[in-house]
């Protein structure tokens, strides 16, 4: 029993998870009082808008942290956790649809307005069971866990790495992509799930709402990190670093190899499908856009900023990298990947380690005497 306590309170052992959590916490309270407490005209206000993009930043920072529990300490550069980001959001976005009931604009109970418009007669069989938030919640973690399962068993029993491995990820998410879009699987097609009223019972537009979900949403950033630092901590995050660094020497001395990796990959496709459930409530809309390669791909610069290997340094990537984003693509909307992309090309130069080992340069050791979290990833 003490040896399992050990494992689990590891993470809040270790100076860097304290220090992440304690931001985190001072960050969602200084939000939420400033948000309640300051009057509108204030400069210190935070607007309701406001609010909602933090969260939304907070859900890319989830995401980020999944793909670096992938990258950084198992080696598998992923280009499809935006496939999985799109499965959770699509699950939380089917609970929302089935919540309108006759209160869409067509004004059927059971049929959401888009097929009501392309004639469906019935609910499709998978529809079942999300107007229910238990079960919604369940295939949240299901169906990008189930996804991943069955592409990663099939990935890694066939030894398929590196350079191959990123590419078959990427057409995953591509194929997906082209399938949601189609109007017959029944998601909505090109405009997806939208126009959702109201979540367990509380109504979307109002301020309080959005105020939960920013709370909620940074909660599960807590949760996701702490698992995700627990799992490194381990002797398996050491067999994943193993595996990372040297695979045919960890199945040499008797590692199932592939049975690390599976794991972990669906750990982290699990998270990424809690970020996408997180995402759709608090931005509205859910559409087959959210498989682009392109955006997979963006996640992987997020954590290559931030500092690959070091898990803070992915949320730091994620949350810098969209502000960027959100300002930049309104002074110049045209050239905003290019500045991306210099972006990326200047940290890889200069900050190997991305802005986390910056951060931590002159640092050798923490304060448990091992080897910090920045020192660990070879890129």
């Amino acid at each position: 029993m003490a040896t399992t306590n050990s494992w689990l309170l590891r993470p809040f052992q270790e100076r860097s998870t304290q220090i992440f959590l304690g931001i985190l916490f001072v960050a969602l309270v200084a939000v939420t009082f400033l948000h309640l407490f300051t009057p509108e005209g204030s400069a210190l206000h935070v607007s309701a808008y406001t609010v909602t993009l933090l969260g939304k930043y907070l859900c890319y920072a989830l995401l980020a942290v999944a793909v670096d529990l992938v990258w950084g300490y198992l080696g598998i550069l992923s280009l499809g956790h935006g496939a999985f980001f799109a499965l959770g959001g699509y699950a939380m976005g089917m609970y929302l649809m089935r919540q309108i009931g006759d209160r869409g604009v067509y004004g059927d109970p059971v049929l959401p307005d888009f097929m009501v418009f392309l004639n469906w007669q019935e609910l499709p069989w998978f529809w079942h069971g999300f107007d229910m938030a238990w079960f919604a919640f369940i295939m949240v973690l299901l169906a990008p866990g189930l996804l991943a399962l069955v592409f990663g068993f099939l990935a890694f029993r066939s030894r398929v790495t590196g350079v191959y491995l990123s590419i078959i990820t990427q057409a995953l998410t591509f194929a997906l992509m082209l399938a949601f879009f189609r109007n017959e699987m029944g998601f909505g097609g090109n405009n997806g799930l939208t126009d959702f009223k109201d979540i367990l019972g509380f109504n979307l537009r109002t301020d309080a709402t959005r105020l939960g979900l920013f709370i909620a949403t940074g909660i599960a950033l807590a949760i996701g990190y702490v698992i995700c630092r627990a799992i490194v901590a381990s002797k398996l995050g050491r067999v994943s670093v193993a595996c990372r660094d040297a695979e045919a020497r960890t199945r040499f001395l008797g590692y199932r190899v592939e049975r690390v990796q599976l794991f972990v990959f669906v750990v982290s496709a699990m998270l990424a499908g809690v970020a996408g459930a997180l995402y759709v409530p608090q931005v509205g809309i859910i559409n087959p856009s959210e498989f682009s390669p392109l955006f997979s791909i963006e996640i992987v610069v997020w954590v290559a900023l931030g500092g690959r290997a070091t898990l803070y340094g992915a949320v730091i990537g994620a949350i810098l990298v969209n502000y960027a984003k959100t300002v930049f693509t309104g002074i110049m909307p045209d050239a905003w990947l290019f500045a991306l992309g210099g972006l990326f090309v200047l940290v890889t130069v200069f900050l190997p380690k991305g802005i986390a080992g910056l951060l931590f340069r002159h640092r050798k050791t923490d304060d448990t005497g091992k080897t910090p979290d920045t020192q660990e990833a070879t890129v």
